[in-house]
């Protein structure tokens, strides 16, 4: 499949993407709070899912807004 995307569109995914990004960080975020006293092993995994979701985000970050973020 080979749509033709123009750059309003793209830019408009990318955002939507992000968004996404930052919803799913937080729900694992929280999931990882509230499994760390009953269990430490799914709350690693949750732990795990939230730092992928932040990478995501530093990359998403910075296509969005090339250079205004620090390394």
């Amino acid at each position: 499949m080979t749509d033709v995307v123009d750059s309003d569109e793209l830019l408009r995914r990318l955002h939507r993407a992000r968004a996404c990004a930052v919803e799913q960080e937080r729900t694992w975020r929280a999931r990882s709070e509230e499994l760390r006293p009953i269990n430490p092993d799914g709350a690693r995994e949750a732990g795990v899912r939230t730092m992928a979701y932040e990478a995501v985000l530093r990359v998403l970050d910075e296509v969005l807004t090339p250079g205004r973020h620090d390394r």
